[in-house]
C-alpha cells in the first residue's frame, strides 16, 4: 500500500492482520485500537484468549471467574479493560459507540462486588498491543494490517475468538470476503 492511500488512524479502529502474517503474537488476530497519536499506537488483541482467569491474577477479584486475553505482547503484566453500553467509570475513555476503554478501577471492583455492574459488559486483557511512532504506519505500507474503520458495534465482542477475524472481514465485503475464506496454511487444502 502506498503511503498515500494510507487511511487516518483513530481509537475505535480494527486492525485485522493479513491472512499471510506469520508473527505468532498476531496471526489471525482482531486488535482494537484504543489511541493512535504521534507519540505512537496503543491497542487489544480482541480474540486471543489467554488461559487464566481474572480471579486468579486480582487478588482484588478474586469473586470473579471471567476470562482474560491476551492483549499482546507488551507489558503483559499489566491489566487493561474495554467495556460496552453506558459510560459506568470514571477516567473511561470512549473509543467507539458505546465503546469504553479503562476507567477507575476501584469504581470496577466495588461496582462488580456490589453486582452494579455486569461483568459480561466487559473485557480483560494482559498485557498490550504497542507501536512507536510512524511504527504502524511502515506496517501498514507493507500491508501487514487490514484497516476496517467504524466497524465496532454491539456485536463485535459478541463473536467467539475463533469467528472474529474471518467475520469482521466477511462484513466488510468485496475481496475481503475471499481473504476471510483463506485457509491458515495453504498446504493443507
Amino acid at each position: 500500500m502506498s503511503s498515500d492511500k494510507i487511511p487516518d488512524l483513530s481509537a475505535g479502529d480494527l486492525l485485522i492482520s493479513e491472512p499471510f502474517l506469520l508473527d505468532e503474537n498476531f496471526t489471525r488476530s482482531v486488535v482494537l485500537l484504543c489511541e493512535h497519536n504521534a507519540e505512537g499506537s496503543f491497542g487489544l488483541i480482541l480474540n486471543k484468549p489467554s488461559i487464566l482467569k481474572l480471579a486468579e491474577i486480582m487478588d482484588r477479584l478474586s469473586f470473579v471467574d471471567k476470562e482474560v486475553y491476551v492483549g499482546g505482547p507488551v507489558e503483559q503484566n499489566t491489566l487493561h479493560y474495554i467495556y460496552q453500553g453506558k459510560k459506568l467509570l470514571e477516567e473511561s475513555i470512549q473509543i467507539g459507540p458505546e465503546m469504553w476503554w479503562g476507567g477507575n478501577f476501584e469504581e470496577l471492583a466495588l461496582g462488580l462486588q456490589s453486582g452494579n455492574i455486569d461483568i459480561d459488559d466487559f473485557r480483560f486483557f494482559l498485557g498490550y498491543s504497542g507501536w512507536a511512532p510512524d511504527q504502524l504506519k511502515e506496517e501498514l505500507i507493507e500491508s501487514t494490517w487490514i484497516v476496517c474503520q467504524n466497524a465496532l458495534d454491539e456485536n463485535t465482542l459478541s463473536y467467539t475468538p475463533d469467528e472474529l477475524w474471518r467475520k469482521v472481514l466477511l462484513n466488510m465485503g468485496g475481496d475481503f470476503k475471499l481473504l476471510a475464506n483463506y485457509p491458515l496454511d495453504p498446504r493443507l487444502n
